[in-house]
């Protein structure tokens, strides 16, 4: 039977604990599984700035992650993987923004189809639980189901806060598309067969589980008018745009290209 106790009380009983033994560790001059500390220096082009954030030694560099299929988004911030960033961004085509025209959601299929010739398909699991699932930790299911999450703790990329979510309170986590699909349309998606348009709608590559109000302001906006709040992954959201770019031949406006190159010191 699911614990009734309040996700919020629960989780900060476990955040208490945890600080408590890596104080302990750290004073003892021993090394604390999984944790890091980034004293990395902030900088105009994004570099990491503070600590790491909430849940860092889970997430998963895109560098690492070329097919989307492993938890979150992590910081890149050395000088090597920076580079290698640039690398990547550099590949990307540019082209001006097309018109919206014709544009609608119903044009990359029913939301969170599970048919989708992507990663995680095809598992009796609709694309946004199987989100829930690879970036969010403390998992809660429905009774009766092992697919349907009704409670997690999410640690937010985009602001690098942690979100103790419940079903509830749907709309507080939201799902990302990091390539929005009006921006893919204005780009060349809307002269793309319907099940190319339903891949990109659906693949884990192109899909964050992230804080609700911040993807609203979002919108469909590139990075030359929209970066995560949170400085120390912006570098990594630009490699993640870059890599949906390049997978599914979709070019990107030359504003948005060479703010990708900044936010990773070029």
């Amino acid at each position: 039977m699911r614990n009734e106790r309040p996700v919020g009380d629960r989780r900060r009983a476990i955040g208490v604990l945890s600080a408590l033994a890596a104080a302990a560790a750290l004073a003892s001059g021993c090394q604390v599984p999984g944790g890091s500390v980034d004293n990395s220096p902030s900088d105009a082009a994004g570099s990491p700035t503070g600590p790491p954030a909430a849940g860092a030694g889970r997430a998963v560099s895109p560098l690492d992650n070329p097919d989307g299929t492993k938890p979150g988004l992590a910081v890149v911030s050395s000088d090597a993987d920076r580079a290698e960033a640039r690398e990547l961004i550099e590949k990307v085509a540019v082209k001006g923004r097309g018109p919206k025209t014709g544009y609608d959601r119903d044009e990359f299929g029913e939301a969170w189809l599970d048919t989708a010739d992507v990663p995680l398909s095809r598992n009796g699991c609709d694309t946004r639980n199987d989100l829930l699932q690879r970036d969010g930790d403390e998992l809660e299911f429905r009774t009766g189901s092992n697919c349907v999450v009704v409670a997690m703790t999410l640690a937010d990329p985009y602001t690098g806060k942690e979100i103790d979510w419940i079903k509830a309170d749907a709309a507080e986590v939201q799902i990302d598309h990091v390539m929005a699909l009006s921006y893919n349309w204005q780009m060349g998606a809307s002269r793309w067969s319907r099940e190319k348009r339903e891949a990109i709608a659906n693949d884990p590559l192109n899909l964050l589980p992230v804080d609700g109000p911040t993807n609203s302001a979002k919108g469909d906006s590139g990075p030359a008018t929209w970066v995560p709040p949170s400085k120390a992954i912006r570098c990594a959201y630009a490699v993640r745009f870059a890599q949906v770019s390049l997978k599914y031949e979709l070019p990107v406006t030359k504003a948005d290209k060479a703010a990708m190159l900044r936010q990773c010191g070029g």
